[in-house]
């Protein structure tokens, strides 16, 4: 039988560093594709989820400069392509957080269906029926997304079924692109949701009802956002 044995008598003392949270540094490496300068990322995780998003915006085109092993620069000038392959997002469930953000901006986008999860069935349908709300026409094919808004996303009234966190980051994403007002109801309220909707306010989205459960985003019509500082991952709250 494994145990752990502790001899106590030994005061505590000293100071640690919290590490940037993944889950909100994911969707906000999936906000750079809606960016229209240079953004650096600061207090990234140093995990393989982060590389292997960073590897994704690479095969999109997309300029990643690594500084170190906790900040890295994008820059998305060089975008060449909107498909994110099954070979990356097989890896990674949190790949469907570009699906948002390819669509909203440039009006089409493939992305393969997630792999297998350790944790469960996290089904996408309630990504896809929002945006289809949003004016998007969605069809699977060959296992994958295929996603095209020829006219851009209208903005709408969505009401997701249950709460789901990357759900409400990918249609923020995508309402910060559409045309007119996009009123999310029974929303994410967690805390790395909260910093993405505070970044697209600093990028000049205006948006209300920050960290409630209805967040209303006003969108740009598929304008590139300019935001005009480095973004700082907030740490990790379980950590």
């Amino acid at each position: 039988m494994d145990y752990l044995a502790l001899q106590g008598g030994v005061r505590l003392n000293g100071a640690i560093n919290i590490a940037g949270a993944k889950n909100s540094a994911l969707p906000l490496i999936a906000f750079t594709l809606l960016t229209k300068n240079k953004i650096t990322l600061e207090n990234l995780p140093n995990v393989v989820d982060i590389k292997t998003f960073f590897n994704l915006l690479t095969m999109l085109g997309c300029d990643v400069s690594k500084i170190d092993d906790h900040t890295t620069r994008v820059e998305i000038s060089k975008l060449n392509s909107t498909k994110a392959t099954y070979e990356i997002v097989r890896k990674m469930r949190a790949s469907i957080l570009v699906l948002g953000p390819l669509l909203g901006r440039f009006g089409h986008c493939e992305v393969s269906l997630p792999g297998g999860c350790a944790i469960g069935a996290r089904p996408v349908d309630l990504h896809i029926k929002a945006l289809e709300k949003m004016g998007a026409e969605i069809r699977i094919e060959g296992g994958y997304i295929v996603a095209t808004a020829k006219n851009g996303l209208q903005g709408a009234t969505i009401n997701f079924d249950k709460i789901t966190v990357t759900g409400t980051e990918n249609i923020l994403m995508a309402a910060a692109m559409a045309k007119g007002k996009t009123t999310i109801m029974n929303a994410a309220k967690e805390p790395e949701v909260v910093q993405l909707c505070e970044v697209l306010r600093d990028s000049g989205v205006e948006i209300s009802g920050i960290g409630s459960d209805t967040i209303e985003v006003y969108g740009t019509e598929g304008e590139g956002l300019e935001i005009p500082t480095n973004i700082k991952v907030i740490p990790d709250r379980i950590e």
